[in-house]
């Protein structure tokens, strides 16, 4: 056993090697059937993978090279090691080197840093790996997933949660005014659009479609369908008396449906450069960071938190329902949640509850001791 070990591993490169010149020397060697980086190339070259967003994917290749990379004490790297002798003790093992790094401070002192988002990161990516690769080779991936039920913290004890800076009305306005002036009109759009209605930006930006807003069979609605679990649901845009909800949207909408006759209603709009004028702000690998480098500028001309983003236009608008006293089952109906956790356990979602709710956020904004706070802050400014 050990002369054909050596053979395979020693003697043959070394005959490849000279008889190309030592080109052969160049080309990576390929993982060892059945270890993890085996396991690894599995995942990458299943359909699955290409059904992946591209952000996801790039999530999905740091964690999984995170864990491979990781050095044991023998000397080898985690992703050399057979997956069959993979123990979720092993796991937990790698699990907790991940979750703290060494870094040096100003003084040049070596610190514990905590990286959980990173290690959790990477666990969620090699559980992934590992189901994927069991479907695909069944004979060579066990099926105990030793990555699964791991009960990762987002958190450590006692640490506050993360949470996603929320916009004020105010800041929206700012926001739309620049963009505006930049020539990012649909960006402007877009983040009333997120506000109003409480959608994410993967509907705005990727599945939001001419063909949704008042089409001719029901020209006083609009029609959401939800980018994760393909629920659809039709929004009022008029109360029962025939007034607009949404005026200020409405008319940018319009404005946009009267210039293009089919795809997604929200493009780039903005003509810098000819070759993207009218292009879709997601790519078809569900990218958006171009649309997030361009919020960043907009951010920054309209001289408001730099650490704003476009969902926090999004939580904008749940606070603003919040503040506007909307029931949870009203909250719910506008953002189409099904989570049972923050609302009441199935609440209805009525037509009734998207106008009164729609009513209420209004309201909240127009009142009156609102309104002279405002043009006292424009007055002095």
């Amino acid at each position: 056993m050990a002369a054909v070990d050596r053979a395979k591993n020693v003697l043959l490169p070394a005959f490849d090697s000279w008889r190309s010149g030592g080109l052969t020397d160049m080309i990576p060697a390929s993982p060892a059937p059945g270890s993890f980086d085996w396991l690894i190339g599995v995942f990458k070259t299943h359909q699955k993978w290409k059904e992946i967003d591209h952000k996801t994917q790039r999530f999905y290749e740091q964690g999984l090279a995170l864990f491979s990379n990781q050095t044991l004490k023998d000397g080898s790297c985690a992703g050399s090691k057979q997956i069959s002798d993979f123990t979720k003790a092993f796991v937990d093992a790698i699990y907790a080197k991940l979750l703290v790094v060494d870094d040096e401070d100003a003084d040049g002192n070596i610190v514990k840093r905590e990286r959980r988002r990173f290690a959790n990161a990477a666990m969620i990516a090699c559980r992934r790996a590992w189901f994927v690769g069991q479907r695909a080779q069944e004979a060579m991936v066990p099926a105990i997933n030793p990555f699964s039920r791991m009960d990762l913290k987002s958190r450590a004890p006692g640490q506050p949660a993360r949470e996603t800076p929320t916009a004020t009305w105010d800041e929206l306005i700012a926001f739309r005014m620049a963009a505006k002036s930049l020539g990012y009109n649909s960006v402007g759009t877009a983040a009333l659009l997120t506000w109003e209605w409480l959608q994410r930006e993967e509907h705005v930006f990727g599945v939001f479609d001419v063909s949704h807003y008042r089409p001719k069979e029901r020209p006083n609605s609009a029609k959401i369908v939800h980018p994760k679990n393909g629920e659809e649901a039709w929004w009022p845009l008029f109360d029962d008396t025939g007034e607009p909800l949404f005026p200020e949207l409405m008319a940018e909408l319009d404005a946009i449906k009267d210039t293009i006759v089919s795809g997604l209603m929200i493009r780039r709009d903005h003509g810098h450069r000819r070759s993207s004028a009218q292009l879709p702000w997601m790519t078809e690998r569900k990218d958006l960071r171009y649309l997030r480098r361009v919020v960043k500028k907009i951010v920054a001309a309209a001289g408001i938190r730099t650490e704003l983003s476009f969902t926090s236009f999004r939580h904008g608008g749940f606070t603003e329902g919040a503040d506007s006293d909307l029931t949870d089952a009203e909250l719910r109906a506008a953002a189409r949640h099904r989570s049972t956790r923050p609302l009441p356990a199935y609440a209805k979602r009525t037509r009734k509850q998207l106008i009164s709710g729609s009513k209420k956020r209004r309201e909240e904004r127009t009142k009156p001791a609102l309104l002279r706070t405002r043009n006292d802050t424009s007055q002095a400014s």
